[in-house]
């Protein structure tokens, strides 16, 4: 039998959801008390009440925007035995800074930052654009599902993340950075302008 959701789990969800308690309690037709006593862990609900105030939860959740909703794609990589050349001038034309790097099998094994070309241009300006991408390349990028809410992904972001890769198993799907984030939110206020008002 599977255990019940702790009531930390109730809230954290809940949050994640972007939903007050009043909401949640409006939603599943119970009391806003109910709601934050099964929060504070002082109260064993029904398992009725709990399944409906799950259920508003989940349909919530649904509704928030997805990785996959904001995420570029396809993703510009570079392969491990490609001259850093080829990475500065793919980060020249497309206005990029980081490059995903994929090994011979496709799989993502490490990142090219300007930074990594940058630093080993200042230690042997000479031997870096002969060098391969796989000689000075940092780690993966932080990955996530391509369920993920953007409201997490604009977290990891905050905290200096330049990018984050959405993945679905081994699969490279998209990549999301700032500017992703920042044209996503014009363009949904845009949007919700532009819907005809209620009367």
């Amino acid at each position: 039998m599977s255990s019940l959701p702790t009531p930390q789990y109730i809230r954290s969800l809940r949050k994640k959801a972007g939903l007050t308690q009043k909401e949640v309690a409006r939603r599943a037709g119970v009391s806003q008390s109910l709601i934050a006593r099964i929060e504070a862990g002082t109260v064993d609900p029904r398992l009725s009440t709990l399944r409906k105030i799950l259920a508003v939860l989940e349909e919530a959740l649904e509704k928030l925007p997805k990785a996959r909703d904001v995420m570029k794609s396809p993703v510009i990589t570079v392969n491990e035995d490609d001259p850093v050349k080829k990475a500065a001038k793919i980060m020249w034309d497309y206005g990029i800074s980081q490059i995903p790097v994929l090994d011979k099998h496709g799989r993502v094994i490490g990142t090219i930052f300007e930074d990594n070309i940058i630093n080993s241009l200042l230690s042997n300006r000479e031997s870096t654009l002969s060098k391969t991408v796989k000689d000075i390349m940092g780690p993966v990028l932080p990955i996530v599902p391509p369920n993920e809410t953007v409201d997490n992904v604009t977290q990891m972001l905050a905290k200096g993340i330049p990018a984050v890769l959405v993945m679905d198993g081994d699969r490279l799907l998209g990549i999301i950075t700032k500017s992703d984030i920042i044209a996503y939110q014009i363009e949904e206020r845009k949007t919700s302008q532009q819907k005809p008002q209620r009367s």
